[in-house]
């Protein structure tokens, strides 16, 4: 598989379709967000119903990072309801 030629072709194919390259970038990056919270490693504890993402978590920095939103905010409400 070559990833970068895959890309490229997504990349034009998005062109022909007639998306800005600016709005690519911005579908790419979302993409990369949806990808790195996937992978959030959320601890739980099995004697209570309670659950953490440590403030550590390279993927909740990416995905903050992607997304623009506050990382405090991103770790805790992936385990609280409201």
């Amino acid at each position: 598989v070559d990833d970068a030629d895959d890309f490229e072709k997504t990349r034009h194919a998005l062109t022909l379709l007639g998306v800005k390259e600016s709005h690519q970038m911005t579908i790419f990056r979302i993409i990369a967000a949806i990808l790195h919270l996937g992978n959030l490693k959320i601890q739980g504890e099995w004697d209570r119903e309670v659950c953490s993402v440590s403030s550590e978590d390279e993927h909740l920095s990416s995905f903050c990072s992607l997304l623009g939103v506050e990382h405090s905010q991103m770790q805790h409400w992936p385990c609280h309801r409201k």
